[in-house]
């Protein structure tokens, strides 16, 4: 088998994995403590309403960072400044763009916030019943709503530090979320009354601070690359304005669509279960562990690369690079998403419950079945993360735009059914199938888009790894499954230690699972983990050198 077709043009990809590698390691620091604040959550409030309002609550600042941040922003943004770093003005003319798209960000979010404070304040006095479920998420909301000007302003830093090829320090800010969040829930909420109310209140307080946090940090590597992050007016006379909030309008419309749609899913849950959001919460704790190292670190190298590959005209680099970065994704995603679908109470037994704690052992079944449904959508969301930033730098937003409000309608509908129709206790786990089955379908339908645009990704280039990837999931969870079992009855008769045997029964299943797992990807896509061996060593071989050996 041949992961590429012989007459395919012979095409560099960019080295996109030892970029792709320093993101990762940023967000993986980031992720791990996003895990320890979650495993002290679990301690504090467990699966309790206060969790479960912070969560929601939480939402509502991050749909603004997906929505005019991180998200549709930075994917219109980094294009167009791109473009203009390169282009006569340079370096001084991207800097004045950046400093109007700042100022229009902060006046903008400034309004809302202030406007949404007033409609909470609102809400709590004159609608929402004192004591309700419904009741404790509001003065949360008052709390945490300053926190997205902040974090969109920190997401527009990324997004030029990205556009200069500088990764680590962006990557790494996020971590003042969850350090600052850690130190409020393990420093001071032991010193207050045992009143989970001000407890969460505390929490809360904490996000605002670490909104300050992610911009402070990045503010030396700007001046060090010669941008100074100013608020400027002059909004309505820029051209660069102009083309980015053309290339937004359509992805604002989308994305806002599916950040709604993600809050109402926080709200469809609190109606099945009061409970439920702080399951789901703690489930995509573990999952998107994975998915941060992984999916997010592609989608941020591949958006500068291919904005750059485009702007050169580059379109046979363009396909090399989407066929190699999923073939590397697939390969270095597989293995991380079979652990939390075959080993999944066991994991979350030994990250959230701890002696004293608030965390039962019913809290972990719950969370069990949200993550072992969630866990194989992993696998599709990294292919989105990977498709997307293509039509993006292709200045294409309204083919993903037009495919997330599919999904999104498709995702709300079965939400509801699987509510209203699923077994207590099971109503939760319909949110996550959803989410599952509408990510499937996006992907299905981002590739064949971008397949009739492009010609890329051609299907026999990926189809092997597919295939090799696929047995060497199975065999990978039936070692799991098998070695944690006899690992645990062999390691209960000498060790005692409740947290030690279950670390060192799933280190071993881990271990032997994972040497299963690259043994059968070494017999049936050789060819592919080469060309990822490769890449980690910045060798300037291409695709059509390495793709006509056999994917054996």
């Amino acid at each position: 088998m041949t992961c590429i077709p012989p007459s395919a043009p012979v095409a560099k990809h960019a080295p996109i994995l030892r970029s792709t590698t320093v993101v990762g390691a940023m967000t993986a620091i980031s992720r791990v403590a996003g895990l320890v604040r979650e495993i002290l959550m679990a301690k504090y409030f467990g699966t309790s309403v206060w969790k479960s309002a912070f969560n929601i609550a939480f939402q509502m600042p991050n749909l603004f960072r997906r929505l005019l941040g991180e998200g549709a922003l930075s994917a219109a943004f980094v294009p167009v400044f791109t473009d203009t770093v390169h282009g006569p003005g340079g370096l001084a003319e991207a800097n004045r763009l950046a400093a109007r798209v700042a100022g229009l960000l902060v006046a903008i979010l400034t309004a809302i916030t202030a406007l949404g404070i007033l409609l909470a304040l609102a809400l709590q006095y004159w609608c929402v019943p004192p004591g309700s479920r419904w009741a404790a998420i509001l003065p949360l909301l008052r709390i945490m709503l300053g926190y997205a000007p902040l974090i969109c302003l920190a997401a527009l830093a990324m997004g030029i530090l990205n556009a200069l090829r500088s990764f680590a320090v962006p990557a790494l800010a996020p971590v003042f979320l969850n350090l600052l969040m850690i130190g409020a829930i393990a420093g001071v909420c032991p010193l207050v009354a045992d009143d989970p109310r001000l407890r969460i209140e505390i929490v809360a307080w904490s996000v605002l601070v670490a909104g300050f946090a992610q911009v402070a940090v990045q503010l030396p590597s700007l001046t060090r690359r010669g941008v100074r992050l100013q608020l400027l007016g002059g909004w309505r006379t820029d051209p660069g304005i102009r083309r980015i909030f053309q290339a937004m309008a359509p992805m604002v419309f989308g994305v806002s669509v599916f950040q709604i749609n993600t809050a109402m899913d926080g709200v469809i849950a609190l109606w099945a279960a009061p409970w439920a959001p702080a399951a789901l919460g703690y489930a995509e704790t573990i999952a998107y562990l994975p998915l941060g190292l992984i999916g997010t670190a592609f989608s941020t190298v591949l958006l500068p690369t291919f904005s750059r590959q485009v702007t050169e005209n580059d379109h046979d680099s363009v396909r090399a690079t989407v066929e190699h970065a999923l073939r590397s994704s697939l390969l270095i995603t597989a293995p991380v998403v079979v652990a939390p679908l075959v080993l999944a109470l066991p994991i979350i037994r030994l990250l959230y419950i701890v002696p004293h704690g608030e965390f039962t052992e019913q809290d972990a079944v719950w969370t069990m079945r949200a993550l072992a449904v969630y866990a194989p959508g992993i696998l599709f969301f990294s292919i989105q993360k990977v498709l997307t930033p293509v039509f993006y730098a292709l200045k294409d937003t309204r083919t993903p735009t037009r495919v997330a409000v599919w999904g999104v309608t498709m995702n709300f509908a079965m939400n509801i059914a699987f509510v209203l129709t699923w077994p207590q206790g099971w109503k939760h786990v319909g949110l996550m199938a959803s989410t599952v089955l509408v990510s499937i379908i996006n992907s299905v339908t981002l590739w064949r888009a971008l397949h009739l645009r492009t010609g890329a990704p051609h299907l026999d280039a990926v189809l092997p790894t597919i295939i090799g990837v696929t047995a060497a999931m199975l065999g990978m969870g039936f070692a799991a499954w098998e070695s944690h079992i006899w690992l645990t009855a062999a390691l209960r008769q000498t060790i005692h230690a409740v947290k030690i045997l279950q670390l060192l029964a799933l280190a071993g299943a881990g271990l032997l699972s994972g040497g299963v797992y690259l043994l059968i990807v070494h017999l049936l896509c050789r060819s592919a983990l080469r060309d990822v061996i490769a890449d980690f060593r910045h060798r300037k071989e291409t695709v059509g050198q390495r793709s006509v050996s056999s994917n054996q």
